[in-house]
């Protein structure tokens, strides 16, 4: 780094350079002055989406559209802050763990454990992409990180900070059980667990479901009557050294039996019949005492077990205490032997025939963070997708209970651990496509969606669903006119993300398009001469109609659309994009605005 030179600096200059200081070291850490690069690129150009129809995947026009952006993560997070502002329900995440094993880069250099700056430059990836993040999803929302012992302490200072979370939203931070063996590799203990780190926007209008009670499991432990579950307890008969009758005398009593195995006490300790059957308190030919009163015994005979084995005995019935049930509160402590890391590995090598990804997170405890933070219409967000796992659990999820959730997916297309070695073994590869989305995320969801033969040869059915397929793309940074109308006509994808409709209904080239779905429809006027003609066509259709239209600054005649009653909103295009842009970029660039 070029060393600075304070003393030609002004004292304006100065006192601003020492505050930005302090700002960089509020974390307990120096943080470098070079930008990120994919941070710097957008002071010359605004990231856009492209759809690559090919991908597409469409087994039904109502089909709900899920999403899988290809990449870097910030690029396709400031494109959703236009298309999803507040629409987010859920954002889970598992980042690069910073281990100093070359599984976290930064600015294209693995960082190492010897960078002195390691623990800085991870807080400043991850802090400009959970500030997007935040923008992203609804009041009602909640992020989900997982994480372990390396960035953990780091990460929870960031999250309580007023300015991206704050400490009052924070839920839970759960050690999730992952290696129940143990890492006998860690120093003095054998690690186990890494962290499920929950928070929510507003704590105070979040909500966390319930697990269902596992029911099988009940029936197999319990029985159950008219007032619950229960099953064998002790004998009636009590043990110990206040068991004997002098020490107890009051509760040596007999128990009557009739014939149809009902029983009773009497207050004079007489049968009400001569032939029912009597019982006492006696081990081993020496009186002894019951547990209960005979107040007891009448008021609550339903909770006694009589056995015929010979000779009557008294069982006290179980009832469940707390946790003796099967929970229906998720505990603290996160743990399945379903989640075991192993079991991530295992299902990919089962759909792929070989290992594709290191360290995939396992299938059912995504599953299990998104049923607990999700309901059956949320929109869920994976801002750091790696293998697609939150999408198949997405669809999953939605198999299971009718649901209509609907999954982003933003992934990279660098070579992971396995693609690094199959370019060592083999140099001649294409990179592109034996990159992590190309290799892995998409082919993953594809299968998922449409069906597949596992290792095994055997056929698994697909889950249905379609999907829209998106890549990063840039524009110039809006300087000029003409850089608008660029911006323009590059944004129809990510208008139509915006208002949910996919189907193409009618096109004017470089004039107008529309595009619907059941419900509604949105008209693009990319030329205000077009606006007469775009009227004539759209007068004629009878759904509610959203408008963009392009405009050179952030005005448009309303008088021009006076006359068509379907329409509903009218919005200047590029200006709307802009305003998102400006303020997600302010301390990177300044926009020129109009």
């Amino acid at each position: 780094m070029v060393k600075k030179d304070y003393h030609k600096w002004s004292k304006d200059k100065l006192v601003h350079e020492i505050k930005a200081l302090l700002q960089r070291k509020k974390f307990g850490l120096v943080w470098e002055d070079k930008d990120e690069n994919v941070a710097d690129k957008c002071k010359d150009f605004l990231p856009i989406l492209s759809e690559i129809k090919k991908k597409r995947i469409e087994n039904n026009k109502d089909d709900l559209k899920h999403i899988l952006i290809k990449g870097d993560n910030y690029h396709a997070l400031s494109t959703l802050c236009y298309t999803h502002k507040k629409k987010v329900d859920v954002i889970y995440i598992d980042p690069p763990y910073n281990t100093g094993n070359k599984d976290f880069v930064y600015n294209d250099d693995y960082i190492d454990k010897e960078n002195r700056f390691r623990h800085s430059k991870w807080l400043s990836f991850i802090a400009k992409r959970l500030k997007l993040a935040k923008y992203l999803l609804k009041d009602t929302g909640i992020i989900v990180i997982s994480i372990d012992d390396n960035e953990i302490g780091q990460l929870r200072v960031l999250m309580d900070d007023p300015n991206f979370f704050g400490e009052n939203n924070f839920i839970a931070m759960l050690p999730t059980v992952m290696n129940l063996k143990g890492n006998n590799d860690q120093f003095g203990f054998a690690g186990t667990h890494e962290y499920t780190l929950i928070y929510a926007k507003n704590k105070s209008l979040a909500n966390i479901n319930e697990f269902d009670v596992d029911e099988e499991k009940i029936m197999e432990e319990w029985d159950e009557d008219e007032y619950g579950y229960y099953k064998k307890g002790a004998n009636l008969k009590a043990t110990g050294t206040n068991a004997p009758r002098e020490k107890r005398p009051n509760l040596f009593y007999p128990i009557f039996f009739k014939s149809n195995g009902s029983f009773y006490t009497t207050i004079n300790d007489k049968p009400l019949n001569k032939k029912d059957k009597i019982i006492l308190p006696i081990t081993e030919k020496k009186e002894m005492s019951w547990r209960w009163s005979k107040k007891k015994l009448n008021e609550e005979n339903h909770n006694i077990i009589v056995s015929l084995n010979g000779e009557y005995s008294l069982y006290k019935k179980q009832r469940p205490q707390l946790r003796d049930l099967p929970t229906k509160k998720p505990k603290t402590l996160f743990y399945k032997p379903e989640y075991s890391s192993g079991n991530g590995t295992a299902q990919l090598k089962d759909m792929f025939g070989d290992k594709v990804f290191d360290n995939p997170k396992p299938l059912e405890l995504i599953k299990d963070i998104l049923y607990l933070t999700s309901d059956k219409n949320s929109i869920i967000l994976d801002f750091m997708a790696g293998s697609g796992t939150t999408g198949v659990a997405t669809l999953l999820l939605n198999s299971e209970d009718k649901g209509n959730r609907k999954f982003i997916l933003c992934t990279n297309n660098e070579l992971n651990g396995v693609g690094s070695k199959l370019v060592k073994e083999n140099p001649k590869l294409n990179k592109d496509q034996i990159g992590i989305c190309q290799r892995v995320t998409y082919p993953r969801i594809e299968k998922i969606i449409n069906g597949y033969k596992n290792s095994k040869m055997k056929k698994i059915d697909g889950l249905g669903g379609s999907l829209r397929y998106y890549e990063t793309a840039f524009v110039n940074q809006i300087r000029t006119d003409n850089d608008k109308r660029k911006l323009v006509s590059k944004s129809t994808e990510m208008l139509c993300l915006t208002e949910d409709t996919f189907d193409k209904v009618l096109e004017k080239k470089d004039f107008f398009v529309i595009f619907e779905n059941s419900e509604k429809m949105t008209g693009i006027i990319y030329d205000e001469d077009a606006i007469d003609n775009f009227i004539k066509v759209v007068k004629k259709l009878k759904k509610p109609l959203t408008v963009y239209v392009f405009s050179y600054d952030h005005t448009f005649n309303k008088e021009d659309f006076d006359d068509i009653s379907s329409i509903v909103e009218i919005k200047p295009i590029p200006e709307v994009i802009l305003n998102v842009y400006r303020k997600i970029y302010k301390n990177i660039h300044k926009l020129k605005q109009s």
